[in-house]
């Protein structure tokens, strides 16, 4: 269904399916995207995240040919598209509204694009119904797209956009208009059809859930700029910076100083980081924080302070304990039973292994 091709090489070298080099764009005085450079491979499945107004959409569109860049270049298998437009170009977009024609039926909607092409009817019929059954729409083939529920249209989406074999399959926050559980469904779907058919994926979200679990690279956005690319374990385990620490996830920091090889923390530790002297952070992950008699077996880091809430959250138990220089740690324990042991306001042990932190340095 998707054009997955062949790999391209050039005098020895394998050629990325996108490459991106030097492309930025500006709105008058307003710069969306700075200068970058981006390679997407063949048969990824790309996830572009950053809040809202970091540019991601931007990024995305340029991929597309909607929108011209300021600098740069956009490659596609080899060869330079940056001046092609959209129609020119072996991409198709899944946009967030889904774009569907109201007064055509699903069948009508996914065959658009072929009849404007001008395919033979044989052609188009066999695309459509291999289209259809890729997204498991064929009991709403002759449903007008008005009758369908939000998934629904959303499968429609998907399968006009597929039905064109584009090289590359564009999504823009494409499960944004979802409730939860429907997203979650979707999330599988799409899985199943990368699966299933291959290609390259590239979408962009500001949910960073979606991109963890999509996703097997990551681009992380931040006003216009990637400050972080790499797979999702990496990106979670090893954030760079203090902005990826926070939006990938949930994270507690300890801002401290780095003076002769160790990490010095105001709350009392003292941690070896051989480097530079500098202002730095350390980062460890809720789940990898230890609490009370486990702090004390488990844990080579150890503090005390006072713990302010414990909350039951269904899979685990959320602890947010107040160090004794105001700072605050938040663990998440799987030990449902820890609520009939220790309650708010009671001194206690908080902790994680060494192995299980990252220091950056404060920038």
């Amino acid at each position: 269904m998707l054009d997955t091709g062949t790999t391209t090489t050039l005098g020895g070298d394998t050629v990325p399916t996108v490459r991106l080099r030097g492309l930025a764009k500006s709105f008058g005085e307003v710069t969306a995207v700075r200068p970058l450079d981006l390679d997407i491979d063949a048969g990824d499945f790309y996830a572009i995240l950053g809040p809202s107004g970091c540019g991601k959409t931007t990024l995305l569109r340029m991929i597309g040919g909607f929108v011209e860049p300021s600098a740069g270049t956009v490659e596609i298998d080899g060869a330079d598209v940056t001046r092609l437009g959209p129609e020119r170009r072996p991409t198709n977009m899944v946009f967030q509204g889904y774009g569907l024609f109201p007064h055509m039926s699903v069948r009508q909607n996914i065959a658009y694009g072929l009849r404007l092409a001008k395919a033979p009817t044989d052609e188009i019929n066999s695309r459509v119904d291999e289209a259809i059954a890729l997204v498991r729409m064929g009991e709403f083939a002759k449903r007008g797209v008005h009758e369908l529920s939000g998934g629904q249209q959303q499968r429609v989406a998907l399968a006009r956009a597929l039905v064109m074999r584009p090289k590359v399959l564009l999504l823009d926050e494409p499960l944004g208009a979802l409730d939860l559980k429907l997203r979650q469904a979707m999330q599988e779907e799409l899985r199943r059809i990368h699966h299933q058919i291959g290609g390259t994926f590239v979408f962009v979200t500001h949910d960073q859930g979606e991109a963890l679990g999509l996703a097997n690279r990551i681009a992380v956005m931040e006003e216009g700029v990637i400050v972080q690319e790499g797979g999702p374990e990496e990106i979670y385990s090893a954030p760079k910076t203090r902005f990826v620490s926070t939006f990938i996830g949930e994270a507690n920091l300890l801002t401290g100083a780095r003076r002769g090889g160790m990490a010095r923390l105001p709350v009392g530790v003292d941690i070896a980081d051989p480097g530079p002297d500098a202002d730095i952070i350390v980062i460890v992950r809720p789940e990898a924080v230890e609490i009370g008699a486990e702090a004390e077996r488990r844990c080579d880091i150890r503090l005390a302070g006072t713990l302010e809430d414990i909350v039951f959250l269904g899979s685990y138990v959320r602890c947010t304990v107040q160090l004794d220089n105001g700072d605050r740690l938040t663990a998440h324990s799987g030990d449902k039973g820890l609520r009939d042991t220790v309650s708010a306001g009671e001194r206690i042990a908080i902790g994680w292994a060494s192995a299980d932190h990252r220091i950056i340095e404060d920038r």
